[in-house]
């Protein structure tokens, strides 16, 4: 039996999209596997050991960023570019990808530094980015349909050192205009796409367990458990879409 062992960052501030649920499913899909998920909550004041394997940060209102953003930038932030740097998975979400960029500028201009794990930018725009969301994404040289929901103000631009996640098939994505949404960088992932994201999208909470696992020094090649639940979801909110970009 592996362990793997995740740091969920500020569960209590940063948890308005059903972020438990994308923990929740870590820990199932690890369970039955026979292993197991091993959660340290990091919150204010809380200085993370980087030898975690799994990191997770979700999303939340702007007072919330602005209430962590400055201890994630000093107390935590050279802990995760350390963990990314040595192969560990991550997944930010909504205004976790935002806080993990090198700034998020907030409606009212107010400037908030991040972790800088993500090469990104983000400006808060003056009207909201709502809807479900589709994308073709690439992970490990694998392209999919993933899909969610998307909710945010914010405009984010990205740096040479990441790519897109995926290209959008129907929703807004980082800025409305790019046709992008999310952003990568070697076992990395930011994106929009929430509601929670896991449940509907199991394939890419494969992808990050497997690169935990390889951190973990216990690399295995996961069998296929019996999605079709979850192939409903994803098939369900599929369907509520247009796809005008098809």
């Amino acid at each position: 039996m592996a362990t793997v062992r995740l740091c969920h960052l500020y569960p209590d501030q940063m948890n308005i999209y059903a972020d438990r649920g994308n923990i929740a499913v870590f820990r199932q899909r690890l369970a039955w596997r026979g292993h197991r998920l091993e959660v340290t909550d990091a919150g204010p004041g809380v200085e993370p050991s980087p030898d975690h394997d799994l990191w997770y940060l979700g999303g939340g209102q702007d007072r919330d960023q602005t209430m962590v953003a400055g201890d994630l930038a000093t107390l935590k932030g050279s802990a995760m570019r350390d963990a990314a740097d040595d192969g560990a998975a991550m997944l930010f979400v909504c205004g976790g990808i935002q806080l993990a960029g090198h700034v998020y500028v907030g409606v009212n201009g107010e400037r908030l530094a991040g972790a800088a794990v993500l090469d990104l930018e983000t400006t808060a725009g003056s009207s909201r980015l709502i809807g479900d969301l589709v994308i073709e994404a690439e992970l490990d040289g694998e392209t999919r349909e993933v899909v969610g929901y998307e909710n945010h103000a914010g405009r984010t631009t990205l740096g040479d050192a990441v790519r897109p996640l995926g290209r959008v098939v129907s929703g807004h994505g980082n800025d409305g205009t790019s046709g992008f949404e999310g952003a990568v960088r070697d076992r990395v992932i930011g994106t929009y796409l929430h509601g929670p994201l896991l449940p509907k999208n199991p394939w890419v909470a494969d992808a990050l367990l497997g690169w935990a696992l390889a951190h973990a020094g216990e690399p295995v090649d996961l069998e296929p458990l019996d999605d079709r639940v979850e192939a409903a979801a994803h098939s369900a909110a599929v369907a509520r879409t247009s796809h005008p970009n098809r």
